[in-house]
């Protein structure tokens, strides 16, 4: 009898796992089917859990399916009979194993899914700048009722549908971001390492075209970063961590930007080199920072980081959100109809391409 395994039972309770889930899975997969769901926690944090048990091992030993947060190799050495494995988390990278990269399983993940919210942060970030939040919070602190900030000739308040907004990476996260910002007045610049396939240029699937498609442009590689960086009031960074990204926004970067540029990441720390950054906001180069994530998490109390009026900082919460659910399992189950009537992987969803990393 074939077997799936459902190991996404998350520690943590706002993302706790409703009782509706595998229902649906359930009545997605044929009869003859089982579906194993794992009661034991564990953790989608981050690239997702790294670590399996002997219970699940055991499961995975027949089954054909398995859908969990991050797959340590482990799992593949145990699940001989894996076709497809599916990753409750955006990030890939702790699971691009040399066992998974030379594995001929089909490796999916859910980039796209924590996308609303972490795009919502973004527009609180970006919000909090223009509109000056954190310099009110500076007086508030000090209890004063100071308007000369807001006062001042050069004071840094703006309104988003007189910026350009640059977005680092244009996958699902990107899509949401520029959809928000654009539909508030936003230009958006929006680049990729390569230009993808036939027909993705005219942003059709970003804004169904009209008004937001105008204010959209697509840009690629070094020559779109170069653009990025010169023309954009916000850069935001949505880019997957791979080796070509670690580090991207570093010294050389910040000098390209526009003076009182302000930076956004919620993608993973690496691909920003915080030295940098220190430097810029210390120097007064870019306007401030708004951060979820870090190159050490949690982040250092000795970091420099911490001390800035101009840096914004959560802890790498930008994707928490009570919606996560609908749309992974909807995600699941529209894949594993796919699986089911065996159809291209040109036709899934989120089928992560292991040599590139993402």
């Amino acid at each position: 009898m074939p077997r799936a395994v459902l190991d996404m039972t998350d520690r943590r309770p706002i993302w706790a796992m409703p009782d509706w889930v595998p229902d649906q899975i359930r009545d997605a997969l044929p009869a003859s089917w089982t579906l194993e769901v794992v009661e034991e926690e564990t953790d989608g944090s981050g690239d997702g859990a790294a670590r399996v048990s002997e219970h699940v091992l055991g499961l995975v030993a027949d089954a054909e399916v398995y859908f969990g947060y991050g797959i340590p190799a482990e799992l593949l050495d145990a699940g001989k009979g894996l076709r497809w494995v599916h990753s409750g988390a955006a990030g890939v990278g702790s699971s691009l194993t040399p066992t998974m990269v030379e594995s001929s399983v089909v490796f999916t993940n859910s980039a796209g899914v924590h996308a609303p919210p972490m795009a919502e942060t973004v527009l609180a970030m970006l919000l909090h700048f223009t509109r000056g939040l954190d310099l009110a919070g500076e007086s508030q602190r000090r209890r004063e009722w100071s308007t000369d900030p807001f006062y001042v000739a050069g004071a840094p308040l703006r309104e988003l549908s007189s910026m350009t907004v640059g977005i680092v990476g244009f996958g699902g996260i990107g899509r949401e971001v520029a959809r928000r910002v654009a539909s508030l007045g936003a230009r958006v610049i929006a680049v990729k390492r390569n230009p993808a396939r036939p027909g993705e240029a005219n942003l059709e699937p970003v804004a169904g075209g009209g008004v937001l498609g105008s204010r959209i442009e697509m840009v690629w590689g070094e020559s779109g970063l170069d653009a990025v960086y010169r023309e954009c009031d916000a850069i935001v960074v949505a880019a997957p961590d791979t080796p070509e990204t670690r580090g991207m926004i570093d010294e050389r970067a910040f000098g390209r930007m526009k003076p009182g540029a302000i930076v956004l990441n919620v993608a993973r720390g690496r691909l920003v080199d915080e030295d940098a950054l220190i430097v810029a906001l210390t120097e007064g180069r870019i306007r401030g920072a708004g951060l979820d994530v870090f190159t050490r998490e949690p982040l250092p109390s000795e970091s420099p980081l911490w001390g800035f009026p101009s840096v914004v900082i959560t802890p790498h919460v930008s994707a928490v959100t009570r919606g996560f659910w609908r749309r992974e399992t909807d995600l699941i189950t529209r894949n594993l109809d796919r699986y089911l009537r065996e159809r291209p992987l040109d036709e899934w969803e989120n089928v992560v391409d292991k040599k590139a990393g993402y």
